[in-house]
Parts: structure tokens; sequence; C-alpha cells
């Protein structure tokens, strides 16, 4: 199972270390590791058409529920949307598959979405409880997105991670007749009256290392806008790495990802405390670098491009 992960004094700390180091060596080093560390370890990736479904747990207004609906319905909008984009940003996930010759990609499209507003299994939840509801989607060739409202408590939210994504196996009678007998589920929280800080930065003061001024959320939510972040790095690690045997560096148990692997990156000249160098909307004075559906924008993560060995930008 991977995670968002919630970045701790010592991780911060590290980051700036590493980032010096960096500098010095003109980025030698990291791209060394980077080479070596980066593989593909034989699974499969998610391919062909990939519906994803929202299941909605708890207290979200209709409002918020189209922030990040829109956002789904982005990712495979026509690239001819304005530049740069929702879509443009996921088609950076097709060089993994180019990598291993792949004879199909992915196309990801939006599904069903299920609400439920009563808090059917309480506002403290274990993991084994998210997994209980992301299988509620449907289970052939999806992934099944779990939405926490920001009174919902989850294990390890805060504390550890921001979301995370996994496989169950499917319960579906048609699933089970195919090849593919799992489905991939994401997790993601909102962090708004929880812990902005760690999971809804930079629309937040960090909670340790550089502290710069917050920037304005596109969307004007601070706990939404920063849900997408999250919910988009663990669409791209879902994709790439749907299994735990797909594209990660690391340990299985704790894996980098396409975005995981850049943590703190969404525009050229980012580096600890500063997220890059964004566009800015001259009306509201927010900060992204994706444009969407129905003139939504968006910040997107960057995402490790394999052929270079580097985090790539929108802008």
């Amino acid at each position: 199972m991977a995670s968002v992960s919630v970045p701790s004094k010592i991780t911060l700390q590290f980051l700036l270390l590493a980032m010096s180091l960096n500098l010095v060596f003109a980025g030698r080093v990291l791209q060394e590791q980077e080479t070596m560390l980066f593989q593909y370890h034989k699974g499969p990736l998610l391919m062909g058409k990939i519906t994803i479904n929202l299941i909605w747990y708890g207290n979200f207004r209709p409002s918020q529920r189209a922030i990040v609906s829109d956002f789904i319905t982005a990712l495979s909008s026509p690239r001819s949307q304005v530049q740069p984009s929702v879509a443009t940003w996921f088609s950076s996930t097709q060089k993994y598959y180019n990598l291993i010759k792949a004879t199909n990609s992915v196309k990801l499209v939006a599904g069903s979405q299920v609400l439920d507003e009563q808090y059917s299994l309480g506002k403290s939840l274990k993991m084994q409880q998210i997994e209980q509801l992301a299988a509620k989607g449907d289970q052939l060739n999806a992934i099944n997105v779990v939405l926490t409202s920001s009174d919902v408590a989850v294990e390890g939210f805060c504390t550890s991670k921001c979301g995370t994504h996994g496989s169950l196996h499917s319960k579906s009678t048609v699933a089970k007749g195919s090849n593919n007998q799992k489905f991939a589920y994401i997790w993601v929280g909102n962090s708004e009256t929880q812990c902005p800080g760690q999971c809804a930065w930079p629309f937040h003061q960090p909670l340790y290392g550089p502290q710069s001024p917050p920037l304005v959320a596109p969307n004007n939510d601070v706990g939404m806008d920063g849900m997408v972040i999250n919910l988009a790095s663990l669409l791209a690690g879902t994709v790439t790495n749907p299994f735990g045997n797909g594209y990660y560096q690391g340990p299985a148990t704790a894996p980098l990802e396409a975005a995981s692997a850049c943590p703190g990156i969404y525009a050229k000249g980012a580096y600890p405390g500063y997220a890059g160098n964004l566009l800015v909307d001259s009306a509201t004075g927010a900060s992204y670098n994706a444009n969407g559906v129905n003139s939504r924008k968006y910040l997107l993560p960057a995402l490790y491009d394999p052929t270079s060995n580097s985090c790539s930008t929108l802008v």
C-alpha cells in the first residue's frame, strides 16, 4: 500500500540538506541515485478504459463535490482545452507505458458517485473500514476513490499520511471471470480542520520547515484544493503501480511513485518551502498550474519522468 506521506520535521530537514547538496553538485548525485533506484518491477500497469468511482463519506457540499468531479472529468478531456491542462499533466504517465513497450495505455473516465452522508461507519475509521467503503463502488476496470470529510478521523491521517492507495480482491462475478480479479482503490481525507499545514500545503502555512505565506487556493477551498493535490498524486501512483509491483523506487512497503518521488515540487524553480514559479489568476490571485473543465484551475504535483530521471512540471 502506497501513501501520500505527511512531511515531518526530520523529513523537511533532510529535504533541505538534499536540496543544498543538489545545488552544490549540479544535480549529479541526485540524478545518479534516481537512475539506480527508480525501477519497473515487472507487474501490470492499469490499461484501457478505467472508470473512477467516487465514494463520498461524510459532509461535503455539492460545490465541494464539483471541484473533484470536474477534476476527474478533465483527466480525459480533449487536449484542445486551455493549456497547461489537467489532461496534459496526466498524459505524462504515458512515458511509463512506452518504456515497457505496452500495446495499450490508460484512459481515466468519470464513473458513478456514492454518497454516505449519514456516517454509516462512524466518524473514526480504521483502514479496514476504508477498504469496506471502497468496495461499495463498481469493481470491474475501476479505481474506487474514497473521500472522507473534514470531521472524519482516519487511522494514520495527519500523523503519517494524507491519503493512500492499494488494491482489493474483487467480489464482482464479472471480474472473477476475467484475468484481473483485483481492483484499485484510493483514499484521501479533507485536512481543512485537522492538519492543513501538513496535507494542504502550499495553501496553508506548513507545520514545519520554511515559513512562507500560504498561496490562494484556485477553487477558494483550502481543504478541497489540498485533496485534489493528494488525489492527483495517488492517481499517478495507482495507474503506474496499481498492485505494488509496477514502477516505484525504494522499498515495496513504502514506495516512492510517479508523484511522491517529487515531493513539494509544482513548478520550475521549486525548493523546500517554495512550490515553484506558478501561474497566478489575475482576477482572484490564486496560484495554479493546470486548467480543467468548466473554467476550473488546479494545482497538480510534478511527475517523475522515467526517461530523463527528473521531476517534470507543467510550468
